[in-house]
């Protein structure tokens, strides 16, 4: 379970949101809307234990996050609006370089299969750094595909798709979540996700 209590957030003089709280447990998926510059991304990094909270704090199962970062983060995969990835590696270079940062080792055919999952496994072998964007975004997100991690964070993981990876993508997401898994996402797009409970929190900018 994921529980968060009295968060609070500053950027510079500016209070973006305070006393956000709620609680998340498996199979459930969360929806974090709101206008630009209304703290959403900055709100995904708290729950990541990327960037601390003014006030309150972020649970996962009873303990606080920084209590134990390596179990947490094990438990963990966040992919933000920028897609991380390095530019002078390949499609496959880079999904497997995250997988094992990740603690999970994975050969060129699994990697290959989660490229393929997500209609990248042409650019496999070509430099990210000459990908579309929509194609780097694909690659950001094959990871859904090999990682064991029960918390998906997501951050507008929708932009820049085409209709058919939405459709593969939101697919992916039920299927986490039918599996006891926990998504939390931004989006600015209506994409039916299948999943036992949802949530949306909404912030005010």
């Amino acid at each position: 379970m994921l529980m968060v209590q009295g968060l609070a957030c500053l950027r510079g003089d500016r209070l973006l949101f305070k006393n956000v709280g709620f609680e998340l447990n498996a199979g459930g998926l969360m929806y974090v809307l709101g206008e630009n510059g209304s703290g959403k991304s900055s709100l995904l990094r708290i729950l990541c234990g990327l960037l601390k909270p003014e006030e309150g704090g972020v649970f996962w199962n009873g303990k606080p996050i920084d209590l134990d970062t390596d179990i947490y983060q094990a438990d963990l995969t966040y992919i933000g609006h920028l897609n991380g990835l390095k530019d002078d590696l390949t499609a496959l270079e880079n999904l497997q370089i995250s997988a094992r940062l990740a603690g999970n080792q994975v050969d060129d055919a699994v990697a290959l299969n989660s490229l393929a999952a997500i209609g990248v496994a042409r650019c496999a072998n070509l430099p990210v750094g000459v990908l579309s964007q929509g194609q780097k975004r694909r690659v950001a997100l094959a990871r859904l595909w090999l990682t064991r991690s029960q918390l998906w964070i997501l951050d507008e993981p929708f932009a820049a798709l085409d209709t058919a990876s939405v459709d593969v993508l939101a697919a992916r997401l039920g299927e986490h979540m039918s599996n006891g898994g926990m998504t939390i996402i931004t989006t600015h797009q209506e994409v039916t996700i299948h999943a036992q409970s949802t949530q949306t929190l909404r912030l005010s900018a």
